[in-house]
């Protein structure tokens, strides 16, 4: 679809910073912050990444018809019947441009999750609980997209703002009544959501991660902050009071502000009953509500997911019976048993040495004294490295048995990342670690030792389908692996 660059720029009331040069009347036929995928009438944003400036490839995209560059400085020479769009945020104007260009409309109601842990299943328990109640929903997540029954593969937990106003105008086209997503640190960095129309956001926790990416610990903290101080005024901001950042996200909001908790005085709060392997028992709002999820930490995500849903207006005695009979995201906690032999097994995305933490715990709690906990766990290539001898010391500190193995190495030499696990394993330990690089045979090895009741905690890459080695990505699923080993114990 093509549309006039001067009736886009009309409806959008960019500040009195963002020049406008060159020639207004084109019609666009399509956005793109890359390069390689720049056709005749589109718009160009030169946005600055970390390791590559869109500046450079200006020339190379005038040069396959793009009519609209967005850009952060004006060039010496300007191309004849182009449009130069001149600003400090070539993100944010980017992001409004494609919003606008996909006529994504105000009243949409979108509701979006950021944190550490707990964005996929909070998103995820929200999209199931409501289509449950007869709305048609979308989901944006680091699992899968969803319109309605529809499953759209998802490459990025946050896609770029072109795709997501793409993938926004699908939803709205097909009478999606609400849309919640899931909000990285990086998608907030980089403006990705800046035209978003949020009614809603929740933060569930923040610890360490992406340090590679964000370099310190209070760059990644302001970067998920910025989330809630784009909100309105009109929109709820629900936060974790229980987190000691959870009240700094939101000091600086306009938005209506309300806290959940477990521990502390909030406006959303649970008694926790009991905890098990097989689920929870709680009260909410003085009523009794049980849910075959695992942990403390879902608890939470059941308390977030409670205080959006009543925050939209829905009826408390509605969401907790329909909250009671949903099973979360795949690969968070998953549970895989081999009954014959009374194994069980859990399938987790923890990458993160708090994801980690809550889960080893979560299982220790839950666990009969005389049962063995047998963790898996790797590190990824090309990330993070910092975090890997604080995972291997949270693996063995909370475990019977650990095998050290591949998660996706990427570029590095996955025993390399193995070695670098290790540091973090004291000498009097190293008796109760393995080191197996071949994932699969890990898998196998750890259904092998385990005796009659035993736990086996499978971390790292929960509902991924891939391991990506050398820059390919091979098949490869935990859940399916973790199966077929148990299936096949003799």
């Amino acid at each position: 679809m093509g549309q006039l660059l001067n009736v886009l720029l009309e409806k959008i009331n960019f500040d009195k910073s963002v020049k406008v040069v060159g020639n207004q009347r084109i019609t666009i036929k399509g956005l793109t912050i890359d390069s390689r995928k720049v056709e005749n009438d589109f718009v160009f944003a030169a946005l600055k990444g970390t390791k590559v400036d869109g500046h450079q490839y200006i020339e190379s995209t005038l040069a396959k018809g793009a009519k609209v560059i967005i850009c952060e400085e004006e060039p010496d020479m300007l191309a004849k019947a182009v449009c130069y769009i001149i600003t400090d945020k070539v993100a944010d104007v980017f992001a409004k441009l494609a919003f606008t260009y996909y006529q994504i409309n105000d009243d949409l109601k979108v509701v979006g999750v950021t944190g550490t842990n707990g964005k996929t299943s909070v998103a995820t328990l929200l999209f199931q609980m409501v289509t449950k109640m007869g709305y048609k929903c979308g989901l944006i997540s680091t699992v899968e997209n969803k319109i309605g029954s529809e499953v759209i593969p998802s490459t990025h937990t946050t896609p770029d703002a072109e795709g997501l106003a793409k993938l926004m105008s699908r939803m709205q086209k097909e009478a999606c009544d609400y849309i919640f997503m899931e909000v990285s640190s990086h998608a907030l960095d980089q403006g990705r959501v800046s035209a978003v129309p949020f009614k809603g956001a929740v933060f569930t926790n923040i610890t360490r991660d992406h340090l590679d990416y964000h370099g310190t610990f209070k760059n990644y903290i302001n970067a998920k902050k910025k989330f809630f101080d784009m909100l309105p005024s009109s929109a709820f901001a629900l936060t974790n009071k229980d987190d000691k950042n959870g009240h700094k996200m939101v000091e600086t909001s306009k938005a209506r502000i309300k806290y959940y908790g477990l521990r502390s005085m909030a406006d959303y709060k649970v008694k926790l009953i009991s905890s098990g392997t097989e689920g929870l028992h709680m009260v909410i709002d003085n009523m009794e509500f049980y849910s075959p999820m695992v942990g403390e930490f879902n608890a939470y995500n059941l308390l977030a997911v409670y205080g959006v849903a009543l925050e939209l207006g829905f009826q408390k005695e509605e969401v907790l019976t329909i909250l009671s009979g949903v099973n979360g995201a795949e690969g968070r906690m998953e549970r895989v048993q081999n009954r014959e032999k009374n194994i069980i097994g859990f399938v987790d995305y923890a990458h993160t040495p708090d994801a980690l933490e809550n889960v080893l715990h979560t299982i220790k709690k839950s666990k009969a004294k005389d049962q063995s906990v047998i963790t898996i766990i790797g590190c990824g290539g090309d990330r993070d490295k910092g975090k890997r001898p604080i995972m291997a010391e949270i693996a063995v500190s909370n475990s019977t048995k650990v095998i050290l193995t591949s998660d996706n190495p990427r570029s590095e030499n996955p025993q390399s990342i193995i070695d670098e696990m290790m540091v973090g394993v004291k000498v009097e330990d190293i008796g109760k670690v393995l080191s197996i690089t071949d994932r699969r045979q890990a898998i196998r090895t750890a259904v092998m030792l385990a005796q009659k009741g035993d736990i086996i905690l499978l971390a790292g890459k929960g509902h991924e389908k891939y391991q990506e080695i050398n820059g390919e990505k091979l098949p490869f699923e935990d859940k399916k692996e973790l199966e077929s080993a148990l299936i096949s114990k003799s």
